[in-house]
């Protein structure tokens, strides 16, 4: 007998009908036949069973996926990208149409026609099944933007031990991803679900969501996927690791020519764009997805540095592990007050300073803008990860080791400052009264115990009695010159710059060592171990004998720029979440703590260091002959020498020396860059680092004349 072919209405009017049909009864015996066909053998009714659809879950809240978080230059550079899943969201009208057409032609061809569930696919999977014994699956578009919704949800509450696979879903989890789909279709647009598909699915380890997708396999943008592209990517979503086109092209090329013809039985191309397609290669661009301060792009240690400004934050979550979620898959966009000229100019230099390496030398810059606080530059002659041939640490020679309430910065926890710290002892010599050239005696080297130091102010941080502050705070039996020629009398300015121990002595003698502990602490000198006050009643500080981190030393010169202006250091300009909305950042926190011509005094004095004292053999040569001022350091052992300089535009600390195992290294007999030292002193390499860096960058902001300090203060 003859069949009777419908006609195309009648067909569709027959489908819809059918469709009503096994919607009606979706939780009933079609829904059990196809997924646990014994309970429907079972005697279960449909009424019980649309009774307990009715009863599901009807709400799905659809948050934000976990997207990556961007850290900037202040210019907008990428230093580095965070993430738990490589995730870039973007509007549907950035995407590819190819990638939308090829999506919809292979997982889903009537999912504009359906309100959630397609009832064909249903009795498609369910036939299969029956006949062929095989498992198919039915989900459309939008109930595997549930499941992906709620697996996201999951892993974002810790809880990843609950996330549910396609192959894993029982009976339960069928219903309640179906009775989700059909409501979530009555609040959202088609293209609102698919545009929240194609940025929520699993395309591979390193790419969730069609751009980072696009991104990782091709190096372009979802909007500029051609029709093979899309199509490749568009067949990954079912088998990801099956269709891999990295390790198994042949099938990665099967399965794409698989969604060309869909797309072409479906109308979504010509024949012509099909043939075209299907002989394409593959083209793979690979683009590395590495994320984290191991693999940025510029500046790893300062990115590990603001990474844990954020971690130690209790505004970015109550516990250590909400703000290590926030960093990871709240999408922030973190704006840095790096500036990445300064940066490659930095990290060039740092890497020439030392060479080669093989005895591991550390050298390292920092720079701090006079006036804001902005932390523009933070390189080191070190790699992150060990590579071979190269000095390798993790740990940041520029900061703290710890902040002020004991969180971890990651830092070495800085070095012995040496003479650079002197300026602080004659800052305060100008303040109580003195002159720049007013003599001192710098021929005395010995300051025996019971010698009558000054101090106003008490017991000091608990260390000192009555009878010890009387009696004197040490002693210093056998101060060191560089020279026997400066064991003198001679003018202030000249001890300075020529920087003589004695003759800092000599004025330490004459002061209040509660007013140099108070200059101490307004320019933020500090311990770099731990964040306690450097203790000024201890002798061997006048002279550097505590580790300060190169951050804060670039930053206490940078208060004589700013006219004694200090301005606490910083690191991030802005936060923004994935809403656009701004987080807590930091901002510039400033106020007047060295008196203005006390800083002028200063910086009178400290122009002279590279001009005719113990900087003059670094011979800077820096553009247009902008003023510059500076002082050179070494301590005891010649294992750090530094040099920390400054314009009125920028301050930088420069350090060359020992940074492994507590600095125990003294500098001597050594080589580096191919040539010998029988010691190293601040001027050395430190000092040529400072100015080569310098002469780069330093025209980049602006720069004026420091001001000159007053008549009366200069003296005869």
């Amino acid at each position: 007998m003859a069949r009777t072919r419908l006609s195309s209405p009648m067909r569709r009017l027959l489908l819809r009908m059918f469709g009503f049909v096994v919607l009606s009864s979706i939780c009933g015996v079609l829904v059990a036949a196809y997924l646990v066909p014994q309970l429907a053998l079972a005697g279960t009714t449909v009424t019980r069973s649309l009774t307990y659809f009715n009863s599901l879950p009807s709400e799905l809240a659809v948050e934000p996926p976990a997207q990556t978080t961007k850290m900037l230059t202040a210019d907008g550079k990428t230093i580095a990208t965070f993430f738990a899943e490589n995730r870039v969201q973007i509007p549907l009208r950035e995407m590819s149409p190819y990638i939308k057409d090829a999506v919809v032609a292979i997982e889903d061809s009537r999912f504009y026609g359906h309100g959630g569930i397609d009832p064909l696919g249903l009795l498609r999977a369910l036939t299969t099944n029956i006949t062929e014994g095989e498992r198919q699956g039915a989900s459309t578009i939008t109930q595997q933007y549930v499941t992906n919704v709620a697996n996201e949800a999951r892993i974002s509450a810790g809880r990843e031990e609950q996330v549910i696979l396609s192959g894993q879903k029982n009976i339960g989890d069928k219903l309640r991803e179906m009775r989700l789909a059909i409501e979530l279709e009555k609040k959202f647009t088609k293209e609102r679900i698919l545009e929240g598909y194609l940025n929520i699915v699993f395309f591979n380890r390193n790419a969730y969501g069609i751009e980072a997708a696009a991104q990782y396999y091709y190096s372009i943008p979802a909007s500029k996927l051609n029709l093979p592209q899309a199509a490749l990517l568009a067949g990954l979503v079912n088998s990801p690791s099956a269709y891999d086109p990295v390790t198994s092209p042949e099938n990665a090329i099967q399965r794409r020519n698989q969604v060309l013809g869909a797309m072409l039985e479906q109308g979504k191309i010509t024949q012509k764009e099909h043939d075209d397609a299907v002989v394409a290669d593959v083209g793979l661009k690979i683009r590395p997805s590495n994320q984290g301060c191991a693999a940025a792009v510029m500046a790893p240690y300062f990115c590990g540095y603001v990474a844990q400004l954020i971690l130690n934050n209790p505004a970015y979550g109550a516990a250590i592990e909400a703000r290590e979620q926030k960093l990871r898959r709240g999408g922030l966009t973190i704006t840095t007050t790096l500036d990445s000229r300064l940066q490659a100019a930095a990290q060039v230099q740092v890497n020439a300073t030392a060479g080669a390496n093989p005895t591991k030398w550390g050298a390292s810059l920092v720079t701090i803008q006079p006036g804001t606080g902005k932390i523009l530059a933070m390189a080191q002659n070190t790699v992150f990860l060990p590579q071979k041939g190269k000095f390798d640490t993790q740990l940041n020679f520029n900061v703290d080791s710890k902040d002020a309430n004991g969180n971890d910065l990651n830092g070495v926890g800085g070095f012995q400052p040496g003479s650079t710290m002197k300026p602080f002892t004659f800052a305060q010599w100008l303040h109580e009264g003195n002159k720049i050239t007013q003599v001192v005696d710098a021929s005395r080297r010995e300051y025996r115990l019971g010698f009558n130091w000054r101090s106003s102010c008490g017991k000091i941080l608990g260390a000192y009695s009555s009878t010890q502050r009387r009696a004197g705070l040490e002693a210093s039996e056998d101060l060191q010159n560089n020279s026997g020629e400066f064991y003198r009398s001679m003018p202030a300015d000249y001890g300075l710059y020529n920087s003589i121990n004695t003759a800092t002595f000599a004025e330490a003698a004459q002061l209040d060592f509660c007013g140099i502990q108070k200059m101490v602490d307004a320019v933020g000198i500090h311990s770099g171990l731990d964040g306690s006050r450097t203790n000024m009643h201890q002798l061997g500080n006048i002279l550097g004998g505590t580790a300060v981190a190169p951050l804060h030393m670039a930053n206490a010169f940078a208060t004589f720029a700013a006219d004694g202006r200090y301005c606490e250091p910083f690191a991030i300009l802005r936060v923004n979440d994935i809403a656009k909305r701004t987080l807590p950042a930091q901002k510039p926190s400033c106020k007047a703590t060295v008196d203005r011509e006390v800083a002028r005094g200063v910086n009178s004095v400290l122009q002279d260091v590279m001009k005719k004292g113990s900087g003059v053999h670094i011979k800077p040569k820096i553009k247009n002959g902008m003023p510059i001022a500076a002082k050179t350091g070494t301590n005891n052992s010649n294992g750090a020498t530094w040099v920390v300089g400054y314009t009125t535009g920028l301050a930088t600390a420069s350090f060359f020396g020992d940074t492994m195992e507590g600095q125990k290294r003294p500098g001597r007999n050594l080589t580096i860059n191919g040539k010998r030292y029988d010691r190293i002193d601040g001027y050395m390499l430190a000092g040529p680092q400072w100015s080569t860096y310098m002469n780069k960058v330093a025209g980049l902001y602006p720069t004026k004349a420091f001001p000159k300090p007053p008549a009366s203060m200069i003296g005869k």
